[in-house]
């Protein structure tokens, strides 16, 4: 086969895997980005950092929370294979350490989601001043619902948005992302977490829900 037929063969298998469908996929393992929560109402809203590893089964969110005219920081630390997560107060040295679910759920777009559709966000009429990206949204029990979106390139996390009748609307957005983790003692405890003691609930939280309770909650005296 001379070399005109080999680019020939060559560019038909690019058509053919640019013509595919968008595939449901899983973001890369370790990455560090921003990211920000708002309720539906717009009235409390929470803009921060986030450090994920995959391969540890962890995260570290760090939020500062506007509600009116109160801003103040929460942070969290995610332990999943320790079934435990700490909620860190520095103004005062404290913590608190919760049951956190063991089922840690990768970065990704769950197998069953359907593709809504697939846009540029910018433009495709030269490099650099767009990127592909894939809305996708599913049904969340018991009568709820969500849309993400991910980029095509990357599977990189963009926004999710869920409503349910219980919590209402939320959206999560994340931005800034870098793969890989800069700084391992993210997800090591601060020294004075020692000493808290495990509050045990009924149901152990997981990232949702607790990042639904970062957005709902007012603030609170400890």
């Amino acid at each position: 086969m001379n070399f005109i037929g080999v680019l020939s063969g060559l560019s038909l298998l690019l058509a053919a895997a640019v013509a595919q469908d968008p595939k449901p996929c899983v973001s890369p393992a370790l990455m560090s980005g921003g990211i920000t929560v708002m309720t539906g109402d717009g009235q409390i809203s929470d803009i921060g950092t986030v450090s994920y590893d995959s391969f540890g089964q962890r995260m570290r969110v760090r939020n500062y929370r506007i509600s009116g005219n109160e801003t103040f920081a929460v942070d969290w630390l995610m332990l999943y294979s320790q079934e435990v997560y700490y909620e860190i107060n520095w103004s005062r040295f404290y913590c608190k350490k919760k049951q956190l679910s063991n089922s840690f759920v990768p970065m990704h777009v769950p197998s069953d989601a359907k593709l809504m559709g697939q846009v540029f966000m910018g433009s495709s009429s030269s490099w650099g001043m767009g990127v592909l990206v894939n809305t996708w949204y599913g049904a969340l029990p018991p009568n709820g619902f969500y849309s993400t979106v991910f980029s095509e390139i990357g599977c990189i996390p963009m926004t999710y948005t869920a409503y349910t009748p219980a919590s209402g609307w939320i959206t999560i957005s994340t931005y800034n992302w870098v793969l890989g983790n800069s700084n391992p003692m993210d997800y090591i405890p601060p020294s004075f977490c020692d000493k808290a003691k495990l509050e045990e609930t009924g149901t152990p939280d997981n990232v949702f829900t607790i990042l639904e309770s970062l957005a709902k909650k007012t603030k609170k005296v400890e």
